[in-house]
């Protein structure tokens, strides 16, 4: 019973964030080269149908691989992080419907809704600020989310008001 009732909350979680339980199986691994040509044991983001979903991304220095001394810089380094993968799997930014960031320390919460908030030019994503503890490499963010790929409007007249 237990599995049951676990299965159907699934199912209504995903068809609440448009993940169809039928049609569209298709899947799509996204994954950058990283510099060094080591191979990481998961993919930056896997396209299943319409939805993406985008594992978690720091904001590293390119060359240091380790944290900016600035807050702001992280935030700008690992929402373009975000970007890039979003728009590599066909995506766009306002396509994102949750976001999730993980903070060590919730000071930085305004920092980071100031570079945040340049992502979007539509309404912004649902999303949990999350105090965390520490993240790989001394990152102060760490941000995953889900996007659905928005449908293009039907051709034909405009509907009546």
């Amino acid at each position: 019973m237990r599995t049951t009732i676990s299965t159907c909350l699934a199912g209504l979680v995903l068809a609440s964030m448009g993940v169809a339980m039928a049609g569209d199986t298709s899947r799509e691994y996204i994954a950058d080269q990283r510099p060094d040509g080591a191979a990481l044991p998961f993919s930056n983001g896997v396209r299943a149908g319409d939805t993406l979903y985008v594992a978690g991304h720091l904001g590293l220095d390119p060359k240091t691989q380790m944290p900016p001394a600035d807050a702001e810089t992280e935030a700008r380094l690992v929402m373009d992080g975000i970007k890039a993968t979003v728009e590599k799997a066909g995506f766009r930014m306002d396509d994102l419907v949750s976001v999730t960031v993980f903070c060590p320390d919730l000071k930085q919460y305004d920092a980071f809704n100031r570079v945040y908030r340049g992502y979007f030019s539509g309404g912004f994503p649902a999303r949990a600020f999350i105090g965390s503890g520490p993240l790989l490499r001394g990152a102060r963010f760490e941000v995953l989310g889900v996007a659905v790929r928005t449908k293009a409007p039907a051709a034909g007249p405009a509907p009546a008001r």
